[in-house]
C-alpha cells in the first residue's frame, strides 16, 4: 500500500515495501522446491509471448538490418480461412510456429514454409481475444520425461497440448484441460465469467495465470493462480481481493471479498527467471465506474505486484490508482531491463499505463527510479461515492500522451467540424486525470479508456535501455446514470450491458457495435448464445438464466421491455452505471481533437529523455486529400531487433506493416497487409534465414471486413 502524504500538492510519494507470506494451496514435494536453472532459449527462437521472460519484445537477430530491410518480401502466408480478427502473437520453437485462429483453434506450422503440421479444435463455444500461447519442456529431457507441451487458453479452459501432435495431454487436469471458473471461491463455478485472453506464464514446472473478468457485477475475483504443468493441479493462489486476516483486507469494506469482483490480471505477466519473481499488473475492480460498494483503496486492484513465482508470496507492490473510477488498468506486461544511474547498473521493471506514463522501479525492492508526485483531486458528487483524495503520477519521463484537453486542441479539419466540436466542448467537463465522473454531465477522459498505452505492450532494446511505446490519443466522454430499481428487461440490460453498449444501444463503433438493428444481423438464438458465451471484446454472462438472456434478446429485437419473473436472488447492481463508451468523434467519424491521434515514442530510460516521437498511422482517405501523418488508433505492440529495426503493424485504418530505424524513428519500409495487423509481430530464424511474421486479421474496425491471415516476411533467397 502507498503511504498517504499530507495535502500539500506536488509532494513525492514514498512507497511502503512489504513481504507478505501467502500459504501455498498444496504442499510441494522436495523435488518441486528445488530451484531449477532457467532454460536459455536459442537466439533464433521466439519462444514466449513478448519474446522472452522479461517481455522485452527484443531479438538479437540482425540478418535483416537498416541497409536491407527495404528488400523484404513475403516468404509465406497461412490463411486460417476464418473471419473475426486476430490479436495473437505467435511463438516459434525449434523450427515450429504455434498460433491461434480467430475462432480459437490452435495450430502448428513449419516456420520456414508456413505448411500446416497440425490443428486443434476444442469445440468450446464462444470467442474472446486470444493473444498468445505458452510453451513448456522439461528442464532435463531424459528418457521418460514428459513431452513438450503447448499451454493455451480457450475461453474459460486452460489446455495442455502435445507440442508435436496437438493432442490434449490426457493426464493434465480433466482429459487435457482445467476449468478456470473453479477454485475462485464463488459458487456455482459455472456462473463465473473468466477467459484467458493473454497467455499464462511458464516458470519451471508451473503455469501462472490470471484471466479476463466482467467489468460489471457479478464478477468473480481476479485471483492469480499457479498450476502444475504436468498434472494441472493448483499449486498456489494469491487473492487479489484479500480475505479476512490478509494484508490489504482493510482497504475494502467488510465482506467485500464475497461480492466484489475483478482486480484481475488480463494483460499478461513478466518473469525474472534468475530471481524467481513474477511481475503481475492488475486491473480495476468491478464495477468499473461506480464503487460505492468498495469504498477504500481496493488493494490489489490497479497494482503492479511482485510475487515469488514458486509460492505466490507477495514481495512488493505499487498501486497506480486508488479506488479506480476510470478503468485505468495496467494494460500490458511490464518490461525488465537494466538502467544506469550515477555510474551504477540497476535491474529495473518498467510499466506503461493507459494514462500515458512510464513507471520505473527497482525490480527487487519496488523503489521508484523516477520520482512520483502526489496531487490532490476533487471529490465525487455522485451519491454514495467516495473518490480517493490523492493520486500519484511519475514526474519523469514526460507523458507520452497529452493529459488535458483544452479548447485550442479541438479539431481544425474543417471550420464546420471545429465549430461542432466547440459547441460540444462547452457542455462537458475537462479537468485532466482523475476527475470523477458525474451524473448526466459528460466528463472528458483523455487519453481515452483505450489509452495511452494498450495491451500490445512496449519493446525495449536492452543494449541502450530505450523503450518504444505506441500510444492512442483519443478523447472519450463519459457520464453516469441512475439504475432503475425495476424488474423488466430494459432495466436488466442497463445493469449488465449498458456500460458498453449504452442506454441508447448506440455502442461505441468501431470497437463496440450498436445494437439498434442487432435483429437484422443475428438470429434470436445467436443473440442468446452471444450473451451467455461472449464474443470478441464482450465477455460472457453465464450468470444470467435462460429466461433473463431471452428477455434481453427480446428487448433488443422487438423493443419491448417485459416484466421478468423472479427466478432466484436478484442480481447485484450498482445504483449508478456508465451510460456508454463514447469516443469524442466528429460527425464524419474522425477524432474531434487535433492530431496526432496516435504516436510512436522512444524514451531513454537511463535519463528519462525522449529520443524521438512521431505520428503513427493515417486515414487513407484523409491522406489522399492532403491531410497526412495524423496518427490513428493502434492496437498491437512493436518489436525491436539487434539489426537496428523497430517492426510494428497496429494501425487500424491503413492496414500497414512498418519497419523504422530504432535510433531515429525514420520509416525504412512498409507494406499493406490483407487486414489490419492488430497484433504484435514476432521474428525468428530457421536454417540461418530470418523471418518476421505478423497476424493480420483486423477486427478492431467494424466498418472493414475481418479475417485471419499470418504473413511472414524475409529477405529474398540468393539465386
Amino acid at each position: 500500500m502507498l503511504r498517504r502524504t499530507s495535502s500539500t500538492r506536488m509532494t513525492r510519494l514514498p512507497l511502503i515495501l512489504v513481504a507478505i507470506v501467502t500459504i501455498p494451496f498444496a504442499t510441494q514435494s522436495s523435488a518441486q522446491q528445488t530451484p531449477q536453472p532457467p532454460i536459455s532459449p536459442a537466439p533464433q527462437d521466439w519462444p514466449r509471448y513478448g519474446s522472452s521472460p522479461e517481455s522485452a519484445h527484443f531479438s538479437p537477430l540482425a540478418q535483416i538490418d537498416r541497409s536491407n530491410v527495404n528488400q523484404l518480401k513475403i516468404a509465406w502466408t497461412f490463411d486460417t480461412g476464418e473471419e473475426g480478427g486476430l490479436q495473437s502473437s505467435p511463438i516459434m520453437v525449434n523450427g515450429v510456429l504455434y498460433g491461434i485462429t480467430p475462432t480459437q483453434k490452435i495450430f502448428a506450422l513449419d516456420a520456414a514454409t508456413g505448411k500446416l503440421l497440425w490443428k486443434f479444435d476444442s469445440g468450446v463455444k464462444g470467442t474472446q481475444p486470444d493473444r498468445g500461447l505458452a510453451y513448456w519442456s522439461p528442464a532435463s529431457p531424459a528418457s521418460g520425461a514428459p513431452a513438450p507441451r503447448i499451454l493455451v487458453g480457450v475461453m474459460n479452459f486452460l489446455y495442455a497440448l502435445d507440442a508435436a501432435t496437438g493432442k490434449p495431454i490426457s493426464d493434465f487436469g480433466n482429459a487435457g484441460r482445467i476449468d478456470l471458473r473453479e477454485n475462485l471461491g464463488r459458487e456455482p463455478a459455472s456462473a463465473n465469467s473468466i477467459s484467458l485472453t493473454s497467455p499464462g506464464l511458464v516458470f519451471e514446472d508451473l503455469i501462472i495465470v490470471g484471466g479476463r473478468n466482467p467489468e460489471t457485477l457479478p464478477a468473480p475475483p481476479g485471483h492469480i493462480r499457479a498450476f502444475d504443468v504436468r498434472t494441472g493441479k493448483l499449486r498456489w493462489i494469491f487473492h487479489t481481493i484479500p480475505r479476512p486476516g490478509e494484508p490489504g483486507y482493510e482497504t475494502w469494506p467488510k465482506d467485500a471479498w464475497k461480492t466484489s469482483g475483478a482486480a484481475n490480471n488480463w494483460a499478461g505477466m513478466t518473469l525474472d527467471p534468475k530471481r524467481g519473481i513474477v511481475y503481475v499488473p492488475t486491473g480495476s475492480a468491478a464495477s468499473d465506474f461506480y464503487g460505492a460498494d468498495r469504498i477504500g483503496d481496493d488493494l490489489y486492484a490497479n497494482c503492479l505486484l511482485a510475487l515469488h513465482a514458486r509460492t505466490g508470496k507477495l514481495l512488493w507492490y505499487f498501486q497506480g490508482v486508488h479506488h479506480d473510477l476510470w478503468d485505468r488498468d495496467f494494460p500490458s506486461p511490464p518490461v525488465l531491463l537494466t538502467v544506469q544511474r550515477n555510474g551504477k547498473s540497476i535491474d529495473a521493471v518498467a510499466q506503461t499505463s493507459k494514462q500515458g506514463f512510464v513507471y520505473l522501479f527497482n525490480r527487487e525492492t519496488g523503489e521508484p527510479l523516477f520520482p512520483l508526485e502526489t496531487r490532490d483531486y476533487p471529490a465525487s458528487n455522485v451519491p454514495g461515492e467516495v473518490a480517493a483524495g490523492q493520486q500519484s503520477l511519475p514526474a519523469k519521463s514526460a507523458p507520452f500522451a497529452r493529459q488535458l484537453l483544452t479548447a485550442d486542441m479541438l479539431t481544425q479539419r474543417t471550420p464546420e467540424v471545429h465549430q461542432w466540436a466547440m459547441d460540444v466542448f462547452k457542455k462537458i467537463r475537462s479537468g485532466g486525470q482523475f476527475v470523477p465522473l458525474s451524473v448526466g454531465k459528460g466528463t472528458v477522459v483523455f487519453p481515452g479508456f483505450d489509452g495511452g498505452a494498450e495491451w500490445g505492450g512496449p519493446a525495449v532494446d536492452p543494449q541502450t535501455a530505450t523503450i518504444y511505446i505506441n500510444a492512442n490519443e483519443m478523447a472519450w466522454i463519459a457520464s453516469l446514470a441512475e439504475t432503475q430499481n425495476a424488474s423488466d428487461a430494459r432495466t436488466l440490460f442497463s445493469k449488465q450491458c449498458a456500460v458498453c453498449h449504452g442506454d441508447t444501444l448506440a455502442g461505441s463503433p468501431p470497437a463496440i457495435p450498436a445494437l439498434k438493428d442487432i435483429g437484422r444481423r443475428l438470429t434470436f438464438e445467436q443473440i442468446i448464445d452471444t450473451i451467455h458465451n461472449g464474443k470478441g471484446r464482450m465477455p460472457g454472462f453465464p450468470n444470467l438464466s435462460t429466461k433473463e438472456a431471452s428477455a434481453i434478446a427480446d428487448f433488443l429485437t422487438s423493443g419491448e421491455s417485459k416484466e421478468l419473473e423472479s427466478s432466484g436472488p436478484p442480481l447485484l447492481a450498482m445504483k449508478y452505471h456508465l451510460t456508454g463508451y463514447n469516443r469524442f468523434l466528429d460527425p464524419d467519424g474522425y477524432p474531434a481533437v487535433a492530431p496526432p491521434w496516435g504516436t510512436l515514442n522512444a524514451i531513454n530510460l537511463n535519463t528519462g529523455e525522449y529520443l524521438w516521437k512521431i505520428p503513427f498511422g493515417e486515414y487513407p482517405e484523409l491522406a489522399a486529400a492532403g491531410l497526412r501523418d495524423t496518427g490513428t488508433e493502434n492496437y498491437g505492440g512493436p518489436i525491436v531487433t539487434a539489426g537496428g529495426l523497430l517492426f510494428i503493424g497496429a494501425t487500424n485504418y491503413d492496414k500497414k506493416f512498418h519497419a523504422y530505424d530504432s535510433s531515429n524513428g525514420k520509416l525504412l519500409w512498409e507494406t499493406t497487409l490483407p487486414f489490419a495487423g492488430n497484433a504484435t509481430p514476432a521474428t525468428y530464424a530457421v536454417d540461418g534465414r530470418q523471418f518476421v511474421v505478423i497476424a493480420a486479421g483486423g477486427g478492431k474496425d467494424l466498418k472493414s471486413k475481418s479475417g485471419g491471415i499470418y504473413v511472414a516476411f524475409a529477405l529474398p533467397l540468393a539465386n
